[in-house]
């Protein structure tokens, strides 16, 4: 019997609710694989739902909680195939979800990740994600948000980075750029994995025909200060490792500006919009933990493959 070629990492925290789904989803796949979980320091029962259904040796249980990122780069060291899978405790894979990566894979060497289709659990007709791209303000998106997902052509194409909820990762390929950031803890992490790897003159495609149903934001509130405070650090992070340095520097600046703008209104009596990322604490933060960090991430920049 062939040993598999993928391994599937899935991350979780507290997902006692709904990871069952996941690991039923991943038992009922057409190929064989290996399987790493981490369980990110859980104390809501899922590890007697990870008892009762994740295979012997599986699952490997940390002392306090990494986050994603670092539950993925915890998770790096152990996988020993050629392939490893990203799959969201949230998300729930068809089952020819990994072999219709393994597919796009196959005779691709010039890809580094293939990245599949994400559909919304709360309306299946509507999309969540085809990957990642960077918007005009330079803030990572999500690819087809939205979009019918019946409108998706369902031919392999090319997107600036996975999301790593659900995708396909060459290991070689990672570690070669350095892995995932553990320092990220929270978002960011998979759109900085992809901006290195391209960087590196690797590809990332798109596999529609490889699909999941996610519960978008079931672990995390997208209204929340720990997202906004994750989403706008570590997108400045990103920047100063992965983009033009004008751009970094661009973007750090106008941030700051910002910050000033809305402190000023504040004090002139003018009504802020109540958002958490117009909070001024929140925004403080991020300068103070952006700055500590940012040297540490330039110090990281290699030069692209090209120019």
């Amino acid at each position: 019997m062939t040993s598999p070629v993928t391994t599937v990492v899935v991350i979780t925290h507290r997902a006692a609710e709904f990871i069952a789904d996941a690991l039923r989803g991943l038992q009922a796949q057409t190929v064989a694989h290996h399987l790493v979980i981490i369980d990110n320091d859980s104390t809501d029962g899922t590890a007697d739902v990870l008892a009762d259904l994740a295979p012997p040796g599986s699952v490997h249980r940390m002392t306090e909680n990494l986050g994603f990122a670092g539950g993925v780069a915890a998770a790096i060291p152990l996988v020993t195939t050629r392939f490893m899978a990203l799959l969201n405790d949230d998300a729930v894979p068809d089952p020819d979800w990994l072999e219709q990566l393994l597919l796009a894979a196959e005779d691709d060497d010039r890809a580094a990740a293939w990245t599949c289709l994400m559909v919304l659990a709360d309306d299946p007709a509507a999309v969540n994600n085809l990957g990642t791209e960077l918007n005009d303000a330079w803030y990572g998106v999500d690819v087809a948000a939205g979009e019918p997902v019946a409108s998706v052509p369902d031919r392999i194409g090319d997107v600036f980075g996975f999301c790593g909820g659900a995708a396909l990762l060459r290991t070689d390929a990672v570690r070669a750029v350095g892995g995932f950031p553990a320092e990220f803890f929270l978002y960011y992490e998979d759109l900085d994995t992809s901006w290195r790897l391209r960087r590196a003159g690797w590809a990332i495609r798109s596999v529609p025909r490889s699909r999941v149903v996610h519960r978008h934001a079931a672990t995390t509130d997208r209204r929340s200060e720990l997202f906004h405070y994750y989403n706008e650090r570590n997108r400045l992070l990103t920047l100063a490792r992965c983009a033009p340095l004008r751009v970094a520097a661009g973007q750090a600046a106008r941030f700051l500006l910002t910050t000033a703008s809305l402190a000023a209104q504040r004090l002139a009596g003018r009504p802020v919009r109540d958002v958490p990322n117009f909070q001024l604490a929140l925004r403080r933060r991020v300068v103070i933990d952006a700055a500590r960090m940012a040297p540490r991430q330039l110090a990281r920049r290699r030069p692209a493959i090209g120019g």
